[in-house]
C-alpha cells in the first residue's frame, strides 16, 4: 500500500479527482435566487416570470385580472430541482371553466411538477372578473392635429379612410363605454394632399382614451389639402374666320368661371383666365368643343381642368323685294330727270345677310338712289347706289340706270 501511495501516477489521479469535486461543488447552484444546503443534497431555486395560462370559454367570455407572469420557488432534492428548473416543462394556470359571470378570487395552480418538491407561487391567487364577450363595428372618424400650423390660406377637404370601420371585441360593459373611434392626422406644414397610416384610438363619452385594441389597429387616411384659391371669369379668344355666309352669334364657355389654386402672391395678379382659343376656320354650324384649361404661371391647380365652349353661328338668309323705287339726288331745281332704264325707275333687290338683320328690314329701310350732281341736260348712265346696314349684301337686278335730264323751262 505504501508503495502504491508513493507511485507518481496514484498521486496524479487523486489530485484530478479532488479538483473535479471542488469544481462541481463551486458551480452547482450558481444561478441567481438559488440556495443550497451545506451538504448539497437539498436545493431551493426561484424561477421568475413564469407565464400563467387561463382556461375559460375564449369565444364567448372576456377575463381580466389574471396575472401574465408569476414567480415559482422550487425546493427539494437537487437531482429534481435542477432538471425541473432547467427544462421548465410544467404549467402554471387558473381554471375558470366552471365559473359563471362575475368576480372571484381563484388560486393559481400548477401541474407536471414532481410531488417530491415543495412549490410556492407568488402571488398564489388572483382576483379575476369574467364578463360576456361581444364584438361591434365602429366607424372611424378623422381628427386633425396642428391644423393651425398649415401655411396661411391652405385648407383641408373631406378625408377618406380605408377601411372606414374597425371591429372591437371585449367585455360588453367596456364596449358599451365606447363613444367614438378616431384616427389622428398631423397637418403641420401640409401644402398638398397627404396619405398617412394612422393608429386607431378609442374614446369614451368623456373623451378619455380607452385601452382597447381594435381590428385593424391602424387605417390609411387620405386628406385633400387645398391651397389658397380665386375664382375668375374665363376669356375665350378666336382664331381663323368663319366661311362666307356664316356669322358668329356667340361664344359661351361652360362653366364661365374657374377656380385657380396657388400662392396668394400669384393669385393677386390674376383677374381672368386667358389662353383659351377656338379656331373658327372649320365651323359651319353650331358646335361645342372641349378645351384644356391652361394653368397660369405659378399656380398649383385649376378646377375644372377642362371646359366646354359652345359656338353659336347663323347662316345668311335671302329676302327679295320687287319694284323698289330709285330716287334722284343732286339735281338742280331747274332741271327734271326721267328714267329711261329701268322703266319707271324701279328695280328688284335681293338682300343677303344675317337672319336677325335681314328679317328686320322693310322697303322703307332700303333707299336706292342715283347721284346726278354736275350732270347737264341729256341722257346719262349713272350707278345705282343704296344706303344699307353693313352686315347686309345686296344684289340689284340692275347696277346702273339711264337718266334723261331736261330743262323744266324748255319742257314747258
Amino acid at each position: 500500500m505504501d508503495k502504491l501511495m508513493d507511485h507518481p501516477w496514484f498521486i496524479r489521479v487523486v489530485s484530478l479527482l479532488l479538483a473535479i469535486m471542488l469544481y462541481m461543488s463551486a458551480n452547482v447552484g450558481a444561478k441567481t435566487g438559488e440556495t443550497r444546503n451545506t451538504f448539497g443534497q437539498e436545493d431551493t431555486e426561484t424561477l421568475i416570470d413564469i407565464p400563467v395560462v387561463a382556461y375559460y370559454d375564449e369565444d364567448n367570455l372576456v377575463v381580466s385580472g389574471v396575472p401574465k407572469y408569476v414567480n415559482v420557488t422550487l425546493q427539494g432534492p437537487a437531482s429534481i430541482v435542477k432538471p425541473t428548473a432547467l427544462q421548465r416543462n410544467f404549467e402554471v394556470y387558473v381554471d375558470l371553466t366552471e365559473l359563471p359571470l362575475g368576480t372571484y378570487t381563484v388560486p393559481i395552480k400548477y401541474r407536471d411538477i414532481s410531488d417530491k418538491l415543495k412549490v410556492t407561487i407568488q402571488p398564489s391567487s388572483a382576483k379575476v372578473t369574467i364578463r360576456e364577450k361581444v364584438s361591434k363595428r365602429f366607424p372611424v372618424g378623422v381628427e386633425f392635429f396642428n391644423r393651425n400650423k398649415m401655411p396661411d390660406g391652405y385648407s383641408v377637404g373631406e378625408p377618406t379612410v380605408k377601411p372606414d370601420a374597425v371591429t372591437i371585441t371585449g367585455a360588453k360593459e367596456l364596449i358599451d363605454e365606447i363613444a367614438f373611434v378616431k384616427a389622428i392626422v398631423d397637418l403641420d406644414g401640409a401644402t398638398e394632399t397627404l396619405t398617412r397610416e394612422a393608429r386607431v384610438r378609442v374614446y369614451d363619452r368623456r373623451g378619455n382614451e380607452l385601452d382597447i385594441e381594435p381590428e385593424p389597429s391602424s387605417v390609411e387616411v387620405t386628406v385633400p389639402v387645398k391651397s389658397p384659391s380665386k375664382t375668375v371669369p374665363v376669356q375665350v379668344q378666336t382664331t381663323g374666320e368663319l366661311p362666307d355666309g356664316v356669322h358668329l352669334v356667340s361664344i359661351t364657355p361652360e362653366p364661365d368661371r374657374v377656380t385657380i389654386y396657388g400662392p396668394k402672391e400669384v393669385l393677386n395678379h390674376i383677374d381672368k383666365l386667358e389662353g383659351l382659343t377656338v379656331d373658327l376656320d372649320d365651323i359651319t354650324d353650331d358646335a361645342t368643343v372641349e378645351l384644356d384649361v391652361p394653368l397660369p404661371d405659378g399656380a398649383k391647380n385649376v378646377d375644372p381642368d377642362k371646359i366646354k365652349v359652345h359656338i353659336d353661328v347663323e347662316k345668311d338668309v335671302t329676302q327679295t323685294w320687287k319694284d323698289v323705287p330709285i330716287a334722284v339726288v343732286g339735281l338742280p331745281d331747274s332741271y327734271k330727270a326721267e328714267f329711261v332704264k329701268p322703266l319707271e325707275g324701279k328695280i328688284t333687290v335681293r338682300l343677303v345677310g344675317p337672319p336677325d338683320v335681314v328679317r328686320g328690314l322693310t322697303k322703307d329701310d332700303v333707299r336706292l338712289y342715283v347721284d346726278v350732281s354736275g350732270l347737264g341736260i341729256g341722257e346719262h348712265q349713272v350707278p345705282i347706289q343704296w344706303n344699307h346696314p353693313e352686315q347686309v349684301q345686296w344684289q340689284p337686278s340692275a347696277e346702273t340706270a339711264m337718266v334723261h335730264i331736261i330743262d323744266k323751262a324748255t319742257a314747258q
